[in-house]
């Protein structure tokens, strides 16, 4: 911008004084130009930044899955971070699924959304939580898209003549997608995430890319393998001969590994990191130990304190200088350690499983923390929760959180534990299906339609409180055909939310195709239930609220995407606190 206001209008009037500027002398552009760079390059050296192209890590796992590739991933990208860089990471996972967004959450843990709506891994969610960066659809691939990608381009004729195999179209397609962000957005370092395990079938095009792009790039590209190292406790002793057979997998196809990460839940002493660094051809010091700790937040501290960025900036000919000091982040841990005193939030949903409702979980988690507290959470099944046992089921919860899902079952539970928690004035937060059961238990029990429904759990209903969003009548393909992503949201002045949020406006992410049916709106507003939050195009409604009890929300939006470990999102602050104001009432 300033090479053109400066050089770029040549021979032509100004409009303030009416003379024509002077022409631009060709010699002293390039000087601008060359001081410029000059200049550019200098505050780069301040800041020990010395990338001049984008720069490539591939995170890869061994032996078995589950190690938390995710998490090593986000601790790289949040190191890299703190040195100055401009980061992203992105996901590349096996499957043939075009996305996750029809995949049970027994399959694969629960469906991120980015904000321009495409529905993700879970592991996007630990990117952002532990950098603070937007991911997008450009961060998350599938074997099912880039194949896809693949056969739109024949069938447009774009191969004409050639036949199509995976190598090289199919590894070509890969390559195009991890340098893309890179090249559109001029990143020092893109972190790509390899699911699966080595071994796996599916697995073998990535990895043929990565070995090209290896050999490509040189130093440009470096290759992290997370492993396992497992202890076998009758012979009492740390076995690295899993650790050695992944990295011989790895090699058979090409790829020596730059940095090793051995999980395990015991330490590891300088013998077996010597050993492995031996038998791996790995240098010492870029063998590092990933231990069990008691948060994953902990991780980059970890990674940190044994040089693995340190040990990832050498091995791309960077100096890496002075070790960052990490202040923020290590302020967050402080009060996490110290918070010993607990706020206990029941969890009401039908997917007993720990990554179903993962980003809800550290959204509390985090929320705990800045209110001093350590969250327990305690997951309680919406299908064996009754009328008869809903008092004993939410016996000692300080706050109950009503869970998103899809389809009939265990939404009836849901129900009863809206209703019970309205009549006993327990802070009650409902995210998506959870702020509709809201909204349907309010129609039930205090408008008195004892058919209410949503439209889809019950298509004959006559009151339909949610009902099918109009653009979504007609959509017949179940994949990413939701209203998906950010939308704008307008807040009531004087609402809980709108204090809560401290704005008029904001932008949530969504993930759903009914909504709460505007025809009831003025028989919920009299009988005391508040539609505070609407899109201001659609005129849909986003929040529910009962200003009459100490915290009754309901969010059509998932706001558990947005929240962060350094920037926690504002309704999980002010539920938790209510929670344990709530808490210490009753004592």
């Amino acid at each position: 911008t300033t090479l053109f206001l400066t050089y770029g209008v040549t021979n032509r009037k100004n409009p303030l004084t009416q003379k024509k500027r002077k022409k631009a002398n060709p010699l002293a552009i390039n000087v601008f130009i060359v001081n410029f760079a000059n200049r550019l390059n200098i505050i780069n050296n301040k800041n020990n930044k010395t990338v001049t192209e984008t720069k490539y890590i591939f995170v890869t796992g061994g032996v078995v899955s589950s190690l938390g590739k995710g998490i090593i991933s986000s601790s790289i990208g949040k190191l890299l971070q703190a040195r100055g860089y401009n980061i992203t990471i992105q996901k590349f996972d096996p499957y043939i699924n075009i996305d996750p967004g029809t995949l049970n959450p027994y399959e694969h843990g629960e469906c991120y959304v980015t904000v321009d709506g495409m529905e993700t891994d879970l592991d996007l969610g630990h990117y952002e939580r532990f950098t603070g960066i937007q991911t997008t659809k450009a961060n998350s691939l599938t074997t099912g898209r880039i194949y896809k990608a693949v056969i739109d381009k024949e069938r447009r004729g774009d191969y004409l003549g050639k036949t199509i195999q995976v190598v090289p179209h199919i590894t070509n397609e890969i390559k195009r997608n991890i340098k893309l962000l890179g090249e559109k957005n001029h990143y020092d370092f893109v972190i790509t995430e390899i699911g699966g395990t080595i071994g796996d079938i599916e697995s073998a095009p990535y990895l043929e890319a990565i070995r090209q792009m290896k050999w490509e790039l040189g130093k440009n590209a470096v290759c992290v393998h997370l492993t396992y190292v497992p202890y076998l406790k009758a012979a009492g002793e740390l076995k690295t001969k899993p650790t050695q057979h992944s990295v011989k997998e790895l090699q058979s196809v090409g790829i020596q590994p730059d940095i090793l990460v051995l999980r395990t839940e015991k330490h590891l002493g300088d013998g077996i990191l010597k050993k492995v660094a031996s038998f791996c051809n790995v240098d010492f010091d870029c063998v590092v130990q990933s231990e069990d700790l008691p948060s994953i937040y902990e991780v980059p501290v970890n990674m940190q304190n044994q040089g693995l960025d340190s040990a990832i900036l050498k091995k791309m000919g960077i100096e890496p200088g002075e070790t960052p000091a990490l202040g923020p982040w290590k302020s967050f841990l402080e009060r996490r350690q110290k918070a010993t005193e607990e706020v206990h939030i029941g969890l009401v949903g039908k997917y007993d499983l720990q990554d179903a409702y993962k980003s809800i979980r550290e959204s509390l988690s985090q929320a705990g923390t800045y209110n001093d507290h350590k969250t327990v959470i305690t997951f309680i099944n919406s299908e064996k929760l009754t009328e008869e046992n809903v008092a004993e089921k939410l016996q000692g919860m300080d706050g109950i959180m009503i869970c998103p899902g899809f389809g009939q079952r265990g939404t009836e539970g849901k129900i009863v534990a809206a209703h019970y928690t309205r009549t006993h004035d327990i802070p009650t937060f409902g995210i998506c299906l959870g702020m509709q059961m809201i909204v349907v238990e309010f129609a039930r029990n205090v408008l008195g339609y004892e058919d209410a429904n949503s439209r889809e759990l019950d298509e004959k209903t006559e009151h339909n409180v949610i009902d099918i969003m109009e653009d979504q009548k007609n959509i017949t393909d179940l994949g990413g055909t939701m209203r998906l992503g950010a939308y704008e949201c307008v807040l009531k002045q004087g609402s809980r939310a709108f204090e809560i949020y401290k704005k008029e406006h904001i932008q949530e992410r969504h993930r759903h195709r009914y909504e709460f049916n505007n025809s009831f709106e003025q028989e919920y507003e009299r009988a005391g239930m508040k539609c505070v939050g609407r899109n201001p195009e659609s005129d849909l409604v986003e929040i529910v609220e009962i200003p009459g009890l100490k915290w009754y929300i309901g969010t059509q939006f998932h706001p558990e995407y947005s929240s962060t470990v350094l920037n926690p999102h504002p309704l999980f602050l002010d539920f938790v606190k209510t929670a344990i104001a709530c808490k210490k009432g009753k004592k």
